[in-house]
């Protein structure tokens, strides 16, 4: 039995991790170690969605394990039937334009976890978007110090458009910090935005 240890890991981390063991060939049996609830939960539901049984033992307050009987026939037939949903109506220029340094509104250091989450997640998907676009307050996640930038230069070499608002990094004063990707303008954006097929905005 393969055991996967996501104690300290954040969301979405320790569904990534448990998603790529179940997926390696020959894996059945597996046992994810979480550190609270949520993990929990989401770690189930995404189990389960594969067709996978879980069982759950509640050790203490801070380690939880999760027992995966991976139906690994089940699984594949499940992903096969996604990727052929996924061809029928997938769309050949998907942007993300990102306006902040935080996702959603609310407390301030949540919004930066949850931003940061998104952009890892991201990173992770097997059908990558075609361009990210980054304006405003998101220009701060393309600049050297971003705590984003290495997910974002993985998901670059990848073949990922990257662009940021020249008006904005000047305004922040950081023109000459751009760590990944080039820098655009407005017309460009929004014409950018007017061609695609699906615009994704966290």
């Amino acid at each position: 039995m393969i055991t996967i240890d996501t104690t300290g890991d954040v969301c979405p981390v320790p569904v990534i991790k448990t998603k790529k063991a179940m997926e390696q060939p020959g894996v059945q049996d597996l046992m994810v170690v979480v550190d609270n609830e949520i993990s929990m939960n989401n770690v189930k539901k995404m189990a389960v969605s594969l067709g996978a049984e879980v069982t759950i033992e509640k050790i203490n307050d801070t380690r939880i394990e999760l027992t995966i009987q991976n139906r690994q026939k089940q699984m594949e037939e499940k992903k096969c039937e996604e990727v052929q949903e996924e061809k029928k109506g997938r769309t050949s220029k998907v942007v993300v334009a990102i306006s902040s340094k935080e996702m959603g509104s609310g407390e301030e250091e949540l919004g930066h976890i949850l931003m940061k989450g998104f952009i890892f997640a991201l990173s992770q998907l097997e059908e990558l978007p075609q361009t990210i676009l980054f304006y405003n307050g998101g220009a701060n996640l393309t600049t050297n110090d971003s705590e984003c930038i290495e997910d974002l230069q993985i998901m670059e070499k990848q073949g990922v458009e990257i662009l940021t608002c020249g008006t904005c990094l000047d305004f922040y004063g950081k023109k000459d910090q751009l760590g990944v990707g080039n820098v655009t303008n407005m017309y460009n954006i929004v014409e950018i935005l007017a061609k695609a097929d699906k615009v994704v905005r966290p």
